[in-house]
């Protein structure tokens, strides 16, 4: 078996004769990579729904009751009137993402086309399943024909859920809409959740409940993030060849490459769909795209390492990435990449990593990594950090242990009262599911309020190391 050794550097060896770099950086050049790696391209369903259509059809309203929320991520483009929300939802033991392409740019009727076609053409391309939303009361407009016209050229499954059908007297009012051609229509009320579950019922059909394509239990790294941030750089560092992530032609992006990479005592799969297609090819809207390939990528990760651009600052994009690795529950660790174009002083760095916790609190204990792929600086930081988070998010906590441990801090400081309700809790344990969580049997668990549940979490993050993984909480009733 031939090895090859992408770096070279000479290695100290200390007194129990283990490699020891010059500071960290020799280790982090010692790279090999041997022909045995293995390739496996597998299509996998990451079971992705976009709802598209004109602003207040009730895109919105739809998007909180499918994710069980009142508030989602939200990019806002400067000079585009519109939102973009990204969510989780689930129906009938189906997960699946949810997009809102969210409104159009106000303006001439030119302006409007090219803006349809934009979001639409880009949710098709990156979707399973489409719903298209219209307004039940307003009546059929030539904006939703144009958006029909594009989903029925795609070839993707779609679906025309016409919204506000909410009382007899305007029920029949749907019917109007099947003169757009579309055989099967859902009267709706977004808000009331009427006629909500049929559409649902009809989506999920398209969608995968397994989700583990994968055939062996090798950790799965994804590395995500705003375009240019140096993504498919330190994928090429880490493989230790030129290759370029990128995903030309339309209607590839289902397919996920997960490369073996087996050296110096790492054994992973890194998930391969990091980079971007040609500018060329989607200059249209780089970072409604970016987050597209984000969501395939992190569904299929255990552990997602979020890269941004330390010139640029740890911005919103950046930040909407990490919360969907966090909201999906994946291990997380964050690399600012491009860290030999800061100007440094002793303080810089300590006051950077302080700005970014802030800014990603609550869930702020995360392995922050400042490198330099094109200087080769902290990269083997990165995969060790990595690994370290995937053994964090498998770890099992034994029941005896964790009563051992958080009973006495509980019986320390107790629930706060709640309406006059003294709240007791007995017992915890960790739940046998992929991620850690834990639940808590009390007495009252309705009650319990939430600076108590984040008290909990702190406790347990103190005494066991879970860095770098979202943990749940739930309080059951004893």
């Amino acid at each position: 078996m031939e090895t090859h050794f992408l770096f070279l550097h000479p290695l100290k060896m200390d007194q129990n004769g283990s490699k020891k770099g010059t500071s960290d950086y020799a280790r982090k050049l010692y790279f090999c990579r041997s022909n045995s790696n293995i390739e496996k391209k597998i299509e996998i369903m990451s079971n992705i729904l976009s709802l598209i259509g004109r602003p207040n059809v009730g895109k919105s309203t739809f998007f909180n009751r499918l994710i069980k929320a009142r508030e989602a991520i939200v990019d806002s483009v400067a000079g585009v009137t519109r939102d973009r929300h990204y969510g989780k939802s689930d129906w009938n033991g189906y997960e699946f993402s949810v997009i809102d392409t969210g409104g159009y740019v106000v303006g001439s009727d030119d302006i409007f086309e090219a803006e349809i076609r934009k979001q639409a053409t880009l949710a098709i391309e990156e979707s399973d399943v489409i719903v298209l939303m219209v307004d039940g009361r307003e009546g059929l407009t030539p904006l939703d024909e144009e958006v029909a016209t594009i989903l029925r050229e795609s070839g993707k499954p779609y679906y025309l859920a016409v919204n506000k059908i909410d009382s007899p007297s305007n029920y029949l009012d749907y019917t109007e809409f099947y003169a757009l051609g579309i055989p099967e229509i859902y009267p709706i009320s977004a808000a009331s959740g009427s006629g909500t579950g049929e559409l649902l019922d009809a989506v999920v059909k398209h969608f995968s409940k397994d989700k583990e394509e994968n055939t062996d239990d090798l950790p799965r790294i994804a590395i995500v993030g705003k375009p240019n941030v140096g993504k498919s750089s330190i994928i090429n560092a880490f493989l230790g060849e030129e290759r370029h992530i990128v995903t030309p032609l339309a209607g590839t992006t289902r397919d996920t490459i997960f490369t073996r990479y087996k050296s110096f005592g790492f054994d992973f799969y890194l998930i391969d769909t990091a980079g971007l297609r040609k500018k060329s090819k989607v200059e249209e809207d780089l970072e409604f795209y970016s987050v597209m390939r984000a969501v395939r990528s992190i569904e299929n990760a255990d552990v997602c390492i979020v890269m941004a651009d330390a010139s640029q600052g740890f911005e919103q994009q950046d930040l909407n990435i990490f919360g969907l690795a966090a909201r999906n529950h994946k291990g997380v660790v964050l690399v600012m990449n491009k860290w030999d174009l800061i100007e440094k002083d002793n303080h810089t760095h300590k006051e950077y990593e302080d700005l970014i916790r802030k800014r990603i609190a609550p869930f702020n204990d995360v392995p922050i990594i400042f490198t330099s792929v094109k200087e080769k600086q902290r990269i083997f930081k990165v995969l060790e950090s990595a690994i370290e988070v995937y053994n964090n998010r498998t770890r099992k906590i034994s029941t005896s242990e964790l009563n051992d441990t958080l009973l006495p801090i509980i019986q320390q400081t107790p629930p706060p009262m709640n309406k006059d309700k003294v709240i007791r809790i007995k017992y915890v344990t960790q739940l046998p599911v992929a991620y850690p969580t834990f639940a808590f049997f009390c007495n009252l668990p309705q009650y319990v309020v939430d600076s108590y549940k984040r008290f909990l979490e702190n406790q347990i993050r103190k005494h066991w190391n879970f860095s770098g993984v979202p943990m749940e909480i739930y309080f059951r009733k004893k």
